[in-house]
């Protein structure tokens, strides 16, 4: 059983908790990183929330450009 394995186990039931875990942790490295990296940041978070179980916000759409 892998550790990503373990973690969805434990955290069964639990994951907007551990979404708001992922957030926190990402807007502490966007402070420290005056927000340089935001970008990659988010990535990392949204992909760590689909690993977890729960569902990456998705951008909102734009409206088609005319």
């Amino acid at each position: 059983m892998s550790v990503m394995d373990k973690l969805k186990q434990m955290l069964k039931g639990h994951e907007d908790q551990a979404g708001h875990g992922v957030d926190k942790a990402g807007d502490f490295v966007d402070g420290k990183t005056q927000g340089k990296y935001s970008g990659q940041v988010d990535t990392a978070q949204d992909k760590l929330k689909e690993q977890m179980g729960g569902t990456a916000q998705q951008p909102p759409e734009e409206p088609p450009q005319r």
